[in-house]
């Protein structure tokens, strides 16, 4: 099958996106649709994954939206790049060989901007190393049904950092979060399809 590429300009509301995900998931299941790949945003909202915890949650006032998904306590908000994915395992049926894949895509396409990244077997995510300091600048979370995998993970391009203040981001407190203008203030306008690029001939190998 055909990986269809959606690509969504201005922000998607958080419950039509894992709406439309979890219908797209069904029918890849029956066979009745191709896999997805789908780059987007959201407006400032805060999700928490299967494994977070309440105390996680600094500012007790901003809403947490709990999912899914595999994962921790993050927020989405303009200025980063999601990206979501609906993708049949059932042939190789190996997740830490999938969570691999993206951990790859999102390093090669960082790698072509200049930009030095890495995975961390005991914190998911992708991170940048500078003065001492670990940031995360990109969140991983997925969930797995039916052997088809789902949800996807973001990249912080621009984004407002504050608005990590409000939670320990992911439940790691030893580490930061960052954005690519902060690592590195250049043009990123072609990083989505890049990713794309990347992300389709990672899974073909």
């Amino acid at each position: 099958m055909n990986i269809e590429i959606k690509k969504s300009i201005k922000p998607v509301n958080y419950f039509e996106a894992i709406n439309l995900l979890e219908e797209r998931l069904q029918r890849l299941y029956e066979k009745k649709e191709n896999e997805l790949i789908w780059t987007l945003s959201h407006n400032e909202i805060y999700t928490a994954g299967t494994s977070y915890n309440k105390n996680e949650i600094i500012d007790k006032s901003i809403k947490v939206i709990e999912t899914n998904r595999g994962g921790k306590i993050t927020c989405h908000a303009p200025g980063q790049l999601i990206c979501y994915f609906v993708i049949d395992l059932r042939k190789k049926k190996d997740v830490r060989r999938f969570i691999s894949i993206l951990e790859k895509t999102i390093k090669d396409t960082l790698k072509f901007f200049k930009i030095d990244t890495f995975a961390d077997k005991k914190n998911i995510g992708i991170w940048h190393q500078k003065n001492n300091q670990v940031k995360k600048v990109a969140a991983i979370g997925v969930r797995v049904s039916k052997w088809i995998a789902y949800h996807g993970f973001a990249i912080n391009i621009n984004n407002n950092l504050d608005q990590y203040k409000k939670i320990i981001p992911c439940g790691i407190l030893d580490k930061g979060v960052t954005n690519l203008e902060e690592i590195k203030n250049q043009d990123y306008s072609n990083l989505e399809n890049i990713l794309i690029e990347n992300l389709i001939i990672n899974l073909k190998i």
